[in-house]
């Protein structure tokens, strides 16, 4: 037992290779011909490599409801070995960014250029305009409900120096400024000043435009369902006007492909892992919204290659219905396609099915025995559950709680760095279009403007949560995202300490990273990870495990 722990151990400064074999070739491309990278170790190196070259890969998520398999090509193949050393992290990739973007945030696509085109006076005539672009031309949401002045409207004129600052904020089409005029008057119920400048702002927006302008036609959509109190009816509507599964998959690539975040996420997360379990025989990870599943054929690859034999694996991947049509099925794709992966690698694997939601989950569910080192995934997850501020039952710290008695190794956690869950409605959409901002605009470097897909990846894998975040309340408003101060609360208050993530992965992600814009920035502080676009942080990473014992 102590000479397997040295062997593990010793692999740490070995270094990682790549070489072709036929069996992940025949495996995962029938249709193709291409080259799939194998890891193993040259014991014969005492340095850590990092291969960044551009390889041919194939993803099991491409093809998970037909069985065909479709290559793509990327600048970036990262990884981390049991030991937490980099590998590469391409064979792999694919829809990941399902967590962050299930269907449940999808958006479907204007039938023009402009979210608002029409000119029409009459507010319902225009809110029906505003519907049909959404949803189509068949619904008949304003069929099931009025349109009534809500009690304590304002419709006195505001003063003249009020209008004089409107007034030249528009004349110099300053449409940041003159967003945060509309929703400031929604937020004062100034439905004369709002309606006005609603009129003016559909001059000004345009999903083809910048990405300021991409960006207001979301959030102008959001304000003016808003108006109307049918925020919710919009959101739940649009899940009936899902794209076709493989179209979902394929906007979900292009954004996962174009940003680094959800790479960042990742990778951050199955290299703390990596790191938790590389001494140990059994590990049972239970991610908490599986979604594909692709986070997890890296660190499959990467145990397989582990100095004196692979441990047991046993995932249990929870997720609720929603996911299901962006699989094309049940979650029992997610485990026989992670079974054949570990077959082919020689990896002893199980894989347990929890089809359910977050809010759901009981100790139960979770299928633990007694011997495993136990890993829990939080990636882009926890911020959908209710807190206290929603429900009395408080899921979000309920879960944590939950672990916590189940005394895992570690614990991961992904989740966006913004501030949208107990906000008031008028600094929540500020901090909606600030963080939006940054997000549309690192998307506009990569991704062209004249891109066929450009809309559709926007709408469907971001737009509605931005309608959400700013036309829903109460328990409809499901995108509730919380900095990681306040996550690290959370934590602490239910026995967690911090789990410095490695250098390793810092210098990794660094390299992934030289991929892409110069504009993204990756920090470090306080032990965990947060990578931003220009001044702005948008996602952060951490890691955590039990807090020692005082007996």
């Amino acid at each position: 037992m102590q000479a397997s722990k040295q062997q593990r151990s010793s692999g740490m400064s070995n270094r990682l290779h790549y070489q072709p074999i036929q069996e992940v070739e025949a495996y995962c491309l029938p249709r193709f011909q291409t080259l799939t990278p194998q890891l193993h170790y040259n014991e014969s190196c005492q340095s850590t490599h990092l291969p960044m070259q551009s390889f041919g890969y194939c993803t099991l998520e491409s093809s998970w409801s037909d069985g065909s398999y479709t290559i793509y090509n990327s600048p970036s193949n990262v990884s981390f070995s049991p030991s937490g050393s980099p590998m590469s992290q391409q064979d792999s990739h694919s829809y990941l960014s399902e967590r962050y973007h299930s269907p449940d945030q999808t958006y479907s696509p204007p039938i023009s250029g402009s979210c608002i085109t029409d000119d029409a006076p009459d507010f319902k005539y225009k809110l029906k305009q505003l519907e049909t672009v959404m949803l189509g031309p068949d619904s008949n949401i304003l069929d099931n409900y009025c349109i009534n002045v809500p009690n304590g409207a304002s419709n006195t004129l505001p003063d003249t120096d009020s209008w004089g600052q409107i007034m030249e904020t528009i004349s110099k089409k300053d449409l940041k400024q003159v967003l945060i005029f509309f929703a400031k008057a929604v937020a004062d119920n100034d439905l004369l000043m709002a309606q006005w400048m609603k009129d003016e702002l559909r001059q000004m927006v345009s999903v083809s435009g910048e990405p300021i302008q991409r960006l207001g036609a979301y959030l102008l959509e959001g304000l003016v369902a808003r108006m109307a109190s049918s925020g919710s009816n919009i959101y739940k509507a649009l899940r009936c006007k899902e794209p076709a599964s493989s179209e979902l998959l394929s906007y979900m690539h292009i954004l996962y492909e174009v940003c680094p975040y959800f790479k960042f996420g990742y990778m951050s997360a199955n290299g703390a892992i990596a790191e938790a379990m590389k001494d140990e025989n059994r590990v049972h990870i239970i991610d908490f919204q599986i979604g594909q599943g692709s986070q997890w054929i890296t660190l499959i690859q990467a145990f397989a290659s582990r100095p004196g034999g692979p441990p047991h694996i046993r995932i249990t991947g929870i997720d609720d219905s929603m996911s299901a049509y962006a699989r094309g099925g049940g979650l029992n794709i997610v485990g026989k396609r992670l079974s054949k992966l570990a077959e082919l690698f020689k990896v002893p694997f199980e894989f347990h099915a929890a089809a359910m939601s977050g809010c759901d989950v009981q100790l139960e569910h979770l299928g633990v025995r007694p011997g495993e080192a136990l890993a829990m995934n939080f990636a882009f997850m926890l911020h959908r559950m209710p807190d206290e501020s929603v429900s009395t039952q408080n899921h979000r710290d309920r879960l944590l709680r939950l672990v916590k008695s189940l005394s895992p190794k570690v614990v991961t956690l992904v989740e966006q760095e913004s501030n949208t869950n107990t906000a008031a409605f008028y600094p929540r959409f500020v901090e909606t279009l600030d963080y939006y901002t940054a997000m549309f605009e690192s998307i506009d470097v990569t991704l062209p403007r004249d891109h066929k897909e450009r809309i559709n990846v926007e709408q469907h894998c971001l737009a509605r949560q931005v309608v959400n975040i700013i036309a829903c309340e109460g328990i409809e408003r499901v995108e509730r995202h919380e900095l990681l101060g306040k996550w690290r609360l959370r934590f602490a208050m239910a026995g967690f300490t911090p789990y410095p993530l490695s250098s390793l992965v810092n210098a990794t992600i660094k390299t992934l990273l030289e991929n892409y814009s110069d504009k993204y920035r990756l920090e470090e502080r306080d032990g965990a990870l947060y990578l931003g676009w220009k001044n702005r942080d948008l996602v952060a990473s951490c890691a955590w495990r039990c807090k020692p014992s005082t007996n």
